[in-house]
């Protein structure tokens, strides 16, 4: 069995993005052995259905060995991950999952590298909105420019239809448990204690909290989830392993107008106020709806909010063009690219995870020599997996690239 997938309800989405899904129809979840078995396809008889339990080792054993390739997709991640993980690299199976909680994250790669990469296995977490078309992004970035790239602004914006924008709540309890626990990710890194990544031209100025961007007409707040986390660890990757020149990374968040950012900020007080205490947190699981002003909720979007609703990503770059040095002289390149695509957390998401595991299988060759715990840009940076996203409605461009 090439593929084996944990799916949480809702997510009939990634069905369709596998060739042999053309041919199944998705039913709601039954049940099977007193458990719900969750996003059960129609499938030939010839695939098993292999119930796990992150309670029962033997379960993830018995399913991470009959596989190639696991797709996880059931978070929160710090709670349900890890022991998947671990079962796929005790049994030798590649893993790819959607996570966006940097510290589980980066948790993973601390406890799990050197083993993965003694079984020859690709552990690579954050492989769908969070943090793919960031991520992917700055390296097409960097492959347009006509020059080095040193420097990438990134601006995400939501775009929503009549019905409005949802969430599922999910997303929120990642965000609740990630902020209520952010010291244990401090001290991860203080752990570590990492050399520094070597800037190259000037240092990137970050924004204040609430800004305006001119090129976009828009205000914007910083983004939170993985993004930065992730981009910066591959371009870790990308200078300690390829002798890449090292980018800088920011990525915010566009708003719209000032009542936006008035009703974003009452709301964001709201969360780090309560966050904070274990009362907080629960009377944030318990009513998402209430303290993100609609945006999320328990039962997520409709199918209607989802057919309307879509992304897109701007890269602001700069950087120096060939025998132009950066210690002598300002940045003289920059270059403007986007990434869009489809709904972020149903459509898009799927499409990236099944398009990042399909050439995990496929490009070989171009992957990292040995294997181990790895981000999507570190993993695919020579590979084709942008051209995948591009033909299946994530899209890469150039808007615009000039020399100052």
């Amino acid at each position: 069995m090439p593929w084996a997938w944990a799916v949480p309800s809702g997510h009939q989405k990634v069905f369709e993005n596998f060739p042999l899904c053309n041919r199944l129809r998705y039913q709601p979840p039954p049940r099977a052995s007193g458990r719900d078995v969750r996003g059960r396809p129609t499938l030939p008889s010839e695939v098993e259905i292999i119930v796990c339990d992150i309670s029962n080792p033997a379960s993830l054993d018995e399913m991470a060995k009959q596989a190639t390739v696991v797709l996880n997709c059931v978070g929160p991640y710090r709670f349900y991950g890890e022991p998947v993980v671990k079962a796929c690299i005790e049994n030798g199976a590649s893993y790819v999952d959607i996570c966006g909680e940097p510290q589980f994250l980066e948790l993973m790669y601390w406890k799990y590298h050197e083993k993965a990469a003694e079984k020859g296995v690709y552990i690579i977490g954050s492989s769908g909105f969070d943090s793919i078309p960031a991520d992917l992004g700055v390296i097409y970035t960097s492959n347009k420019i006509n020059g080095t790239l040193t420097a990438v602004e990134c601006f995400l914006t939501i775009h929503s239809g009549p019905e409005g924008l949802c969430i599922h709540d999910g997303t929120w309890k990642s965000a609740v448990y990630g902020f209520g626990d952010y010291r244990s990710l401090m001290k991860l890194r203080r752990e570590a204690s990492l050399k520094p990544v070597p800037i190259v031209g000037p240092k990137l100025k970050r924004r204040w909290p609430v800004s305006y961007c001119r090129e976009l007409g828009s205000y914007s707040v910083p983004l939170m989830g993985s993004d930065v986390s992730v981009v910066k660890r591959t371009q870790r990757y990308l200078h300690e392993n390829l002798e890449q020149s090292p980018v800088q990374f920011a990525a915010y968040l566009t708003v719209g107008g000032i009542t936006s950012v008035v009703k974003l900020m009452f709301a964001g007080l709201f969360f780090l106020f309560f966050v904070r205490f274990g009362i907080g947190r629960q009377l944030l699981i318990k009513f998402p709806w209430l303290f993100s002003f609609g945006y999320f909720s328990k039962q997520g979007p409709t199918q209607k909010q989802m057919d309307a609703t879509s992304f897109t990503m701007m890269f602001f770059g700069q950087g120096y063009s060939q025998g132009c040095s950066p210690e002598a002289s300002k940045p003289n390149v920059r270059i403007c690219t986007q990434v869009k695509g489809p709904e972020a957390g149903y459509v898009a998401t799927p499409i990236a995870m099944v398009q990042a595991a399909m050439t995990l299988l496929n490009d070989t060759s171009d992957l990292p020599r040995a294997g181990g715990v790895f981000t999507p840009g570190a993993a695919f940076s020579r590979t084709k997996l942008i051209d995948r996203l591009h033909q299946r409605g994530i899209e890469f461009s150039v808007i615009s690239s000039s020399e100052v």
